[in-house]
């Protein structure tokens, strides 16, 4: 197997409404469907909390705010899509400023197959996810400690 030479920060946001919904992006990248959190990778000179921001505002267009830290990747993982890189994620619980703003879908995967970067947002039911409907092993990790605080 490859040798680890860098690190992957990856940074994602818990938006979590009024009804114990939970924000999913659908998006399309190096050629795979996959669903996460929103968020997504830290940049050199860029703090975690700045990144977070970033990203919604470059997938949203919408401004957030950031209420608290929620969880860290505390074992190994390696980069699924690099395999000289160790993943690092960090989770913030956050909300829009202007939630009636966001562009949702009623469906996965409801992007434009032809934009430079698809991704769509989707609410779904906490309660009804399983760690199997996520795309990445720290994403189902986290949605298992979001369910046993529920």
């Amino acid at each position: 197997m490859t040798e680890i030479t860098k690190f992957n920060i990856r940074v994602y946001g818990l938006f979590i409404n009024e009804k114990k919904e939970i924000l999913l992006a659908d998006e399309l990248r190096f050629g795979r469907q996959m669903t996460k959190f929103p968020g997504g990778g830290l940049h050199f000179g860029e703090g975690v909390i700045d990144c977070l921001k970033r990203e919604l505002r470059e997938e949203t267009g919408l401004e957030i705010e950031v209420i608290k830290h929620f969880y860290t990747t505390d074992f190994f993982q390696r980069a699924l899509f690099f395999e000289d890189q160790q993943l690092l994620s960090v989770y913030y619980h956050a909300r829009f400023r202007d939630p009636e703003k966001l562009i949702l879908s009623n469906k996965a995967f409801a992007y434009a197959i032809n934009s430079d970067e698809p991704v769509s947002f989707r609410y779904a039911a906490l309660n009804d996810l399983a760690p199997d409907d996520l795309s990445f092993p720290i994403d189902r990790h986290v949605l298992e400690i979001l369910k046993k605080e529920q």
